[in-house]
C-alpha cells in the first residue's frame, strides 16, 4: 500500500504591516513564532529519525504555542500515524481537513485520513476519506491507488463476513440438531424407564392378588362367626360321642384365624 503523507520543514511568514503601538506585541509574537518553528524543526528531525513518539512531542509543544499551526497539526497526525495510533491519527486529520488553507492541504489531509481508516480496518470510511481526496485532486495517482485497495479489501472482508456467517449458522443449525436428538434420547429413556415402572407394578400387584387369594383374609366378624359355627359343632360331636359310647370324649378344634 502506498503511503502519502506529506512533510514540511517549516512555515513561510508573510509580510505584516505594523504600526508604532505594535512592535512590542511584534517582537513578542516573533520570539513565540521562532520557538514554534524551532519544535516543528526538531519534531520533523526527530521523524525522518523514526522518533515517533519523541517527534510528537515536539509538535504537540509547537502547537501548544500556536494551536493553529497548520504544520505542526498536519505532522502530529504522520507522527501518531507511525505510531500506530490510528484513532488519534483519524482524529488529527479529521480536524486538519476541517481547517485546513488551502484545497491541496485539505486533499492531503483526507488522503491521510484515508490510509488511518485502511489500517484500522475501517475499510468504507477510507473508501469515503480517498473519495473525498480525489474530488479535491482528481489527478493523485497515489490516492487513486489506495482507494482501489480499499475498496478491494472492503469485498475480501464482506465476503469474509458472510462466511463466518455461514459457518455460524452451520454450527448453529448442527448444535440445534444435537439438542433435538438428545432430547428425543432423554424422552424415550423417561418412557421406558416409566414403562418398566408400570410394569413392576402390576406385576407387584398381581402377586398380591395371587397371594392374597392363597391366604386370604378374615375379618372380625367372619372370624367370630366361624368361631361361633366351631363351637356349635364341637358341642354337637361332644353330645353325639357321648351318647354312642357313653363316655365323654374331647375333641379340639384348630382355629383358622
Amino acid at each position: 500500500m502506498k503511503k502519502n503523507n506529506k512533510m514540511k520543514r517549516g512555515q513561510k511568514m508573510k509580510p505584516i504591516k505594523l504600526q508604532l503601538f505594535l512592535i512590542m506585541s511584534l517582537i513578542f509574537q516573533i520570539s513565540w513564532a521562532q520557538k514554534e518553528n524551532k519544535d516543528i524543526r526538531s519534531g520533523n528531525k526527530l521523524y525522518q529519525d523514526k522518533k515517533y513518539e519523541a517527534a510528537e512531542k515536539k509538535y504537540k509543544e509547537a502547537l501548544s504555542k500556536n494551536k493553529d499551526s497548520h504544520v505542526a497539526g498536519f505532522n502530529l497526525g504522520d507522527a501518531f500515524y507511525e505510531q500506530k495510533k490510528y484513532n488519534e491519527a483519524v482524529d488529527q486529520f479529521n480536524l486538519f481537513s476541517k481547517n485546513a488553507k488551502n484545497t491541496k492541504e485539505q486533499a492531503e489531509a483526507f488522503h491521510n485520513l484515508g490510509n488511518a481508516y485502511l489500517q484500522a480496518n475501517k475499510y468504507q470510511e477510507s473508501i469515503n476519506a480517498y473519495k473525498s481526496a480525489l474530488k479535491l485532486s482528481p489527478n493523485d495517482n497515489d490516492t487513486r491507488y489506495n482507494l482501489a485497495y480499499a475498496q478491494a479489501k472492503l469485498v475480501q472482508q464482506q465476503q469474509q463476513q458472510e462466511q463466518n456467517k455461514d459457518k455460524n449458522q452451520d454450527k448453529k443449525d448442527k448444535q440445534d440438531n444435537q439438542d433435538k436428538q438428545d432430547n428425543q434420547k432423554q424422552k424415550d429413556k423417561s418412557e421406558q424407564n416409566k414403562e418398566k415402572q408400570d410394569k413392576q407394578e402390576q406385576q407387584q400387584k398381581e402377586e398380591q392378588q395371587k397371594e392374597a387369594q392363597k391366604n386370604p383374609k378374615m375379618s372380625k366378624e367372619d372370624a367370630e362367626r366361624l368361631l361361633n359355627a366351631l363351637n356349635n359343632k364341637e358341642k354337637d360331636l361332644h353330645e353325639k360321642m357321648k351318647k354312642k359310647d357313653g363316655q365323654e370324649v374331647r375333641i379340639h378344634i384348630e382355629k383358622d384365624w
